[in-house]
């Protein structure tokens, strides 16, 4: 199963979901791989204390290896050499790099879009797969579109997020109708819910209404998230018996039945 958190508003927690959904995935007993594609590097650092300096060992050296020519026409397009394990077991990750960001312009001027999706059609071992994306519809985004089964959306609810919202899903209608037929939204995924107050209720309602796919599980807001964070622990071995904690194994079992 291949995931893709993906939101063009940023500060919505598409960092925070993927690595925990990810990291209660590895505990679950899947063999479960986190594919970094932002800049920022945020999923990487979560997952291995650091960024990773050696841009060989990173998704910036696959998509450089994507604009070359291998010898004897053979391909050099493999994701297995920069998967790095995690401290945790079942977990992996390809971490992000800042070279990715110089390599963008010229993967999309010679249409290099499916190449992630190919690679990873021809990766094996792994039960799950998530895509963290940056914040915006570029090439790396949009390659994840490309190549994920399932598409999660981090919301956070305020009045600007909700017409980003609307934006967001009309961009993944026209990857689904151009590039990716199987695509399917899963769900959107209410981050920062604060269910005393009566703007987030009122917004939740109003998607639900208009017949979005609103994920039952919300997650709460609080500073255990920035101290896992600092810490570069996923809250399942953070702090495994914590509500946020249940929260997300509530939604992981959600989209996992």
């Amino acid at each position: 199963m291949r995931r893709v958190i993906f939101n063009q508003k940023g500060g919505v927690g598409k960092s925070t979901i993927t690595c925990n959904l990810a990291a209660i995935s590895a505990v679950e007993g899947k063999k479960t791989l986190v594919i970094d594609l932002d800049i920022q590097c945020n999923s990487t650092q979560y997952l291995l204390g650091e960024k990773v300096e050696d841009a060989d060992r990173t998704i910036a050296h696959f998509f450089k290896d994507c604009l070359g020519v291998a010898l004897f026409g053979g391909s050099k397009e493999d994701l297995s050499a920069v998967i790095h394990e995690t401290p945790f077991p079942n977990l992996y990750i390809i971490p992000a790099h800042p070279d990715l960001e110089a390599l963008q312009s010229r993967l999309d001027a010679r249409y290099k879009i499916f190449k992630l999706k190919e690679a990873l059609e021809k990766l094996e071992g792994f039960d799950h797969i998530y895509m963290d994306t940056p914040p915006t519809l570029n090439f790396y985004s949009q390659s994840a579109l490309i190549a994920a089964q399932k598409c999660l959306i981090p919301f956070d609810c305020d009045t600007f997020a909700r017409e980003a919202l609307y934006t967001l899903l009309n961009a993944v209608s026209e990857v689904k109708a151009d590039h990716n037929q199987d695509l399917e939204v899963e769900g959107i995924v209410v981050n920062q819910y604060q269910k005393q107050a009566n703007l987030p209720r009122q917004l939740v309602e109003e998607l639900i209404q208009e017949g979005h796919a609103v994920l039952e599980p919300k997650i709460s807001p609080s500073v255990k998230i920035r101290e896992s964070h600092s810490l570069s622990k996923p809250l399942v071995h953070f702090a495994p018996n914590h509500k946020l904690t249940e929260e997300f194994r509530a939604l992981y079992l959600e989209i996992n039945p």
